[in-house]
C-alpha cells in the first residue's frame, strides 16, 4: 500500500502546486516534459548509436593508446528471463573495446535456463568467466563471487538485466589512459523499455558531493580501481537494493575529490525500466531507499559528522548538519535605502526567523549611527558600488557566520538560517545559498550556471519552486559553482581569507559569482540547499546581479572566468546553455 498512498500524495502535490502556481505555470512545466522528450528523441537520431564509421575511428584510438588495460565487467545473475539476460551479455560482446572480460556470478537461481544461457555463452567466448554459488546470498555476496573472478585493473558494474552501450568500455579505457590515477568514475544514463526504447536520460554534473548525499549520481555506468575494492573488502552484506550506494559511500572515504573520480559526460549505460526494477518505480524496492539513508548515517559516523538523514522528495535524502550546542552568532545583511524602511523589514526577518544568537546588519545610506542597539547595527552605504558596502558590513558585523540576504525577501520557514547555518560552518564548505521564489512561487534564485545565457543563469529559473527540475536538483541539496548574494551564507574565516567579494572590479554585479569560484579554487565547495527558502515580498523586484551587468564588470568576469564559463563541472556539455533550465542541446 505504501507505493499507492506515494502516488496519492505526489498527487495531491501536483495539485496543490497548480493552484499555488497558477495555471499557466503548470502548462508551462507540462510542456517544458513534453519539449524534453521531443528533445531527447532528437538527440537519440544524432548521438544515440555508433555507425561503421564511429567504430572505425574507436578502433583507430584504441590502436593509439599507451595503454590498454584489462576490464572487468562484473554481473551477478539471479533468476532473471531469458530475453532480458541475452540482451545484457551481448551488450558485452558488441563492445568495440575488446580487452575486457564478463565475470559472472549466479546467485543459485532456480530457474535452469539460467545455467542453461550462460554455459552457452561461455562456450563461445574465452573472456567470460562463471561461477555458481551454492546458496542464495543475494545482491552483495553474489557482486563479491564476481569480483572473486576479477582480474582486471578496474571494474565495471552490471546488472542483470541492464545493457552497456556499444562504447561504453572503450570510454572507460580512454579515461583511464587520459587520467591514470583515476579510482572511480562514472558515466550518464538513460532507462530502456521492453520494447527497446530509451528514454529519460540523466545528463549527470561532474562530481557532487553534496548532490550525492541527496541521490545516487554514481549509479550506472560506474567503475573502480579492482584493487581499491579488494582492499575495502567489497559489498557489505545488508546494504542489498542500496549496496552499490554504501559502496560508493566508502570508497570516497579513501580518494581525493580532486583528483581521483571521473565523469564520463556520455551515456555509456541503459537502465532496464521493467516492473520490478527501481528504474521502473522507486515505489518496487521501499527497502533499498531506506538502506541508502542508514548507508549515509554509517558514513558520516565514520567521517566524524553530526548529521540527521531523513527521506525527502521522491524517496530521496535530505542530510541536515546539527548546530553545535551554542550556535555560532551569525550576521543577517540587509541593504535598504533607508533607515526606516530598513527598521521594518529587519523587524520582519527577525519575526520570522528562529535563531538563538543573531545580529541584523543594516546597510542604509540615509543613517549616519554604527552604535551596535539591541542585535541591531547600522552601517553607512559608502556610495562606491553594492559589493563594497557589503564587506563594509561584513567588516562591522560580529557574527562568525555572514549571511546576505535580499531585503525584499521573506522567509518561508523560521529555520532557514540553522539550514543555512548548518552547511556554512562545515570546514570543507565554502559558502551556500537557499532557494528564491517569486510571489507566485516559480524560482528566481538558487544555484548559478556559469555560461548559461552567456554569463550566470540561475538554474531551473521560473520553474515552479515544487517542480523536480534536472534530477530533482531543484528540490535537492546539492552543489553549483556559485550561489547569489540574495541568499548566501559564509563563515566569516572564509570570507576574509578570501577577501572578500571584489568591489573593485565588480562593483554591482556579478561578485557574488565571482566569490564562489574563488572559494571553488581553493576546493571548497559551494552549496545550494532548497531547505532555506525565502520568497518574494509581494511585487518588489528582486535584484538580478547577473542579467543587469555592464560592458566593463562583463569582460573582466569574462576573462578570468573563460575556462568555467565555456564548460561548467556542475552542468553538462550535452545540456543547452541558451539558460539554466537544463534543456537537452539538440
Amino acid at each position: 500500500m505504501k507505493p499507492l498512498r506515494k502516488n496519492i500524495a505526489r498527487l495531491g502535490s501536483a495539485i496543490r502546486t497548480a493552484f499555488r502556481s497558477g495555471i499557466r505555470t503548470t502548462i508551462e512545466a507540462v510542456y517544458r516534459s513534453l519539449c524534453e522528450k521531443r528533445n531527447y528523441s532528437r538527440w537519440l537520431e544524432k548521438f544515440g548509436s555508433l555507425d561503421e564509421g564511429g567504430r572505425q575511428q574507436i578502433r583507430a584510438q584504441i590502436e593509439a593508446f599507451q595503454d590498454k588495460p584489462l576490464i572487468s565487467v562484473l554481473l551477478p545473475v539471479f533468476n532473471v528471463d531469458e530475453k532480458w539476460l541475452r540482451l545484457c551479455i551481448d551488450s558485452v560482446l558488441k563492445q568495440v573495446y575488446t580487452n575486457w572480460e564478463l565475470c559472472i556470478a549466479d546467485d543459485c537461481s532456480p530457474g535452469p535456463h539460467v545455467r542453461r544461457v550462460l554455459k552457452e555463452y561461455e562456450a563461445t567466448d574465452k573472456r567470460i568467466k562463471l561461477v555458481y554459488r551454492e546458496t542464495n546470498g543475494h545482491i552483495s555476496a553474489a557482486s563479491n563471487s564476481a569480483l572473486e573472478l576479477a582480474a582486471g585493473e578496474f571494474a565495471v558494474l552490471l546488472d542483470h538485466d541492464d545493457e552497456l552501450s556499444e562504447d561504453a568500455l572503450f570510454w572507460v579505457a580512454n579515461e583511464l589512459n587520459e587520467f591514470p590515477g583515476t579510482m572511480m568514475l562514472y558515466s550518464d544514463e538513460d532507462l530502456i523499455d521492453e520494447k527497446g526504447r530509451r528514454f529519460a536520460p540523466k545528463f549527470k554534473p561532474d562530481w557532487s558531493r553534496d548532490l550525492f548525499y541527496s541521490i545516487n549520481i554514481i549509479t550506472h555506468l560506474s567503475a573502480y580501481r579492482t584493487s581499491l575494492l579488494r582492499d575495502m573488502g567489497g559489498f557489505r552484506m545488508g546494504f542489498e537494493g542500496s549496496q552499490d550506494y554504501d559502496l560508493a559511500l566508502r570508497v570516497i572515504e579513501k580518494i581525493d575529490d580532486q583528483t581521483d573520480i571521473r565523469h564520463i559526460p556520455r551515456i555509456l549505460y541503459h537502465w532496464r525500466a521493467i516492473r520490478g526494477s527501481v528504474a521502473h518505480s522507486g515505489g518496487e524496492k521501499p527497502y533499498a531507499h531506506e538502506r541508502a539513508r542508514e548507508a549515509l548515517r554509517e558514513h558520516f559516523k565514520r567521517i566524524g559528522k553530526n548529521v540527521t538523514v531523513t527521506e525527502t522528495t521522491d524517496d530521496l535524502h535530505r542530510v541536515q548538519y546539527k548546530l553545535p550546542d551554542r550556535p555560532p552568532k551569525v550576521s543577517l545583511i540587509l541593504m535598504a535605502y533607508d533607515a526606516e524602511t530598513g527598521l521594518k523589514r529587519a523587524a520582519e526577518y527577525s519575526r520570522l526567523t528562529r535563531y538563538p544568537d543573531l545580529e541584523i546588519v543594516l546597510i542604509t545610506q540615509n543613517s549616519s549611527t554604527s552604535d551596535h542597539a539591541n542585535e541591531l547595527t547600522f552601517v553607512q552605504d559608502p556610495g562606491t558600488g553594492e559589493a563594497s558596502a557589503l564587506n563594509l558590513a561584513a567588516d562591522k558585523s560580529r557574527g562568525e557566520v555572514l549571511c546576505f540576504a535580499d531585503i525584499k525577501l521573506l522567509p518561508r520557514s523560521d529555520d532557514w538560517l540553522r539550514e543555512l547555518a548548518g552547511f556554512a560552518i562545515q570546514n570543507e564548505i565554502g559558502a551556500v545559498g537557499g532557494k528564491v521564489l517569486s510571489q507566485n512561487e516559480t524560482v528566481l534564485g538558487s544555484g548559478l550556471v556559469l555560461g548559461a545565457g552567456g554569463t550566470a543563469g540561475t538554474a531551473h529559473k521560473d520553474f515552479p519552486g515544487t517542480a523536480p527540475g534536472n534530477m530533482a536538483r531543484n528540490r535537492l541539496s546539492g552543489n553549483y559553482s556559485a550561489v547569489s548574494v540574495s541568499c548566501m551564507a559564509v563563515r566569516r574565516g572564509v570570507f576574509d581569507d578570501i577577501g572578500g567579494f571584489d568591489d573593485e572590479n565588480l562593483p554591482n554585479n556579478l561578485f557574488d559569482a565571482d566569490f564562489c569560484l574563488r572559494l571553488g579554487g581553493k576546493d571548497r565547495r559551494i552549496v545550494f540547499t532548497p531547505y532555506a527558502e525565502l520568497i518574494q515580498r509581494g511585487s518588489e523586484t528582486v535584484t538580478d546581479h547577473e542579467n543587469r551587468v555592464t560592458a566593463a564588470e562583463l569582460s573582466y568576469f569574462g576573462d578570468r572566468w573563460s575556462d568555467i564559463i565555456r564548460n561548467d563541472p556542475f552542468y553538462n556539455p550535452n545540456l543547452s546553455k541558451k539558460d539554466a533550465g537544463f534543456s537537452i542541446d539538440v
